[in-house]
């Protein structure tokens, strides 16, 4: 037994006179060695974690945008020619933005609902879809709102449109950035009927998007409100499903429906606006140098889209007139008047309106 343990005593300081030695070496190494390798082995590894965590990259972060516009309209072309490049040059690559456009990845109907959910993280919308998760929404979105573009600038683009998009994100979960001009919205009859007040519009089936709030425009505007998606209107209009449309001038274009419809009324009842929106979640995920990337990318699409709207607005009027689609100035009061009351005289609608900021709004437009 002790034999036994006079060899392990013996390994032992052999093992230890080794490792001596090896220390020794070490330390009489070449001087072109790096600094770091002459540091107490303890340190080592901490420096070498810290370089590490410094040279890591950011997490990339991808950005899916849905939408059921087509790749011509001004919308969906910043989209692809000015947001997305801004965004990932202002992020450093951070943040992709991944484009969905024609509604191949959800539908008009369902791209809102998507966001919300989260399964997709961006889209276009309005007052007339965010209405029927918000219902004190239906006042933005009520026929003739807005005077024009002007005045719906001051209004969503200001103060006013700052504070109803952070109420719009606690109350829905999403979180629109901004409000794009598409153009004036107006009526084109397949039939080439010429629609100049509210009564010729008596029993016309006009197409509306499915919501509540478009559906109500279509009653205020005197019409048969008829839902139906944007993808299968076409068809609609040809085989005689619908009498007729109401969309901004660019949507005649976006859908061809000029090639099915004789006549235009330029009621102009609603200035046509959508809303890049974010989901909230995801929102409040990023950091606040990301978000404001996001919102400096957004803005610069918001100013490149308008100009290439009212450019689209002032030649596809002229084009249509060329194909021999008829142009007409309706009575426009008529359809006001008749618009404003008819929202203003149901109680149900206006019951969760803001009378005071419906008031100030109006006022920024005289």
């Amino acid at each position: 037994m002790m034999k036994k343990n006079n060899i392990r005593i013996k390994l032992t300081a052999s093992l230890a006179a080794l490792a001596l030695l090896a220390g020794l070496m070490a330390g009489c190494g070449s001087s072109s060695a790096p600094a770091s390798s002459a540091a107490p082995a303890a340190a080592a590894p901490s420096q070498s974690q810290a370089q590490s965590e410094q040279a890591a990259p950011a997490e990339k972060i991808t950005l899916v945008f849905t939408t059921a516009s087509l790749p011509d309209v001004s919308y969906t072309k910043v989209l692809y020619d000015v947001i997305k490049p801004e965004l990932e040059k202002l992020s450093n690559g951070q943040i992709e933005l991944e484009v969905h456009d024609s509604g191949s990845l959800f539908s008009q109907d369902d791209e809102l609902p998507a966001t919300i959910k989260g399964n997709a993280s961006m889209c276009y919308t309005d007052a007339t879809w965010l209405a029927t998760y918000m219902p004190s929404m239906n006042m933005i979105a009520a026929g003739y709102m807005f005077k024009d573009k002007d005045h719906m600038d001051k209004v969503l683009n200001g103060e006013i449109g700052q504070q109803l998009f952070e109420q719009t994100a606690k109350e829905v979960g999403v979180r629109p950035l901004y409000a794009y001009y598409i153009g004036a919205r107006v009526v084109g009859m397949r039939d080439g009927r010429a629609i100049m007040s509210p009564d010729d519009l008596k029993g016309v089936k006009l197409r509306m998007p499915n919501s509540e709030s478009w559906l109500f425009l279509g009653k205020a505007l005197g019409s048969n409100p008829v839902p139906i998606a944007f993808s299968e209107l076409y068809t609609a209009l040809q085989s005689g499903t619908v009498d007729g449309l109401e969309n901004p001038i660019s949507g005649l274009e976006e859908g061809k429906f000029y090639e099915v419809i004789k006549s235009i009324s330029l009621t102009n009842h609603m200035i046509g606006a959508v809303w890049p929106c974010i989901n909230e979640e995801i929102w409040q995920s990023l950091t606040p140098e990301l978000q404001k990337n996001v919102l400096d990318a957004f803005k610069k699409g918001l100013d490149a889209n308008d100009e290439l709207a009212l450019q689209d607005e002032e030649v596809l009027l002229e084009k249509y007139k060329e194909l021999g689609v008829e142009v007409m100035t309706p009575d426009v009061e008529a359809f006001k008047k008749q618009v404003n009351d008819f929202y203003l005289n149901d109680s149900e609608m206006v019951k969760d309106w803001d009378m005071d900021l419906f008031e100030q709004i109006k006022a920024m437009g005289e």
